[in-house]
């Protein structure tokens, strides 16, 4: 299994390898502008971590010869850029609290080393698995959003 941008609930923001979705959200609850990296437009193949328990499962319990011993990418097969991600997350806390609408995000610069786009073919395990993922990027985002809102607001 090749996992893509895995988040989800429970995800620690705080960590040295956290990722960037659990960051961003607990920067914008406190109000705390994110730095995105660049310009925004860098993409990544986001998946919610129900997805990933789906792809195992279908790959664990396969009884398809052909499906058997394979690499598959775990993943939407789709691309966010980070503004779009920023954009998304406010749109969802903004539920929560109106003020995180009207937080600017800050702009740094590139990361080194980091590549502009990563989008995965989920069509290998499409045909031999029947994957389908069970959430698409925003309605994912939206279930880990509230999760994070009531787990560090509460």
């Amino acid at each position: 299994m090749r996992y893509f941008n895995v988040f989800g609930k429970k995800q620690d923001p705080g960590g040295a390898y956290a990722a960037v979705i659990p960051k961003f959200v607990i920067q914008l609850i406190n109000q705390e502008a994110p730095v995105i990296n660049g310009d925004g437009s860098n993409s990544r193949d986001f998946t919610y971590i129900d997805n990933v328990i789906r792809m195992n499962f279908l790959a664990l319990t396969t009884k398809t010869d052909s499906a058997l011993n394979q690499i598959y990418n775990t993943a939407v097969g789709d691309r966010t850029t980070l503004v779009q991600l920023v954009h998304s997350l406010k749109k969802y806390l903004s539920k929560f609290d109106p003020a995180i609408a009207n937080v600017k995000e800050i702009h740094g610069p590139n990361r080194l080393g980091d590549i502009p786009h990563s989008q995965a073919s989920i069509d290998k395990a499409v045909k031999l698995l029947n994957y389908k993922p069970t959430h698409d990027f925003e309605s994912g985002l939206e279930n880990a959003v509230e999760w994070y809102w009531r787990k560090f607001k509460s």
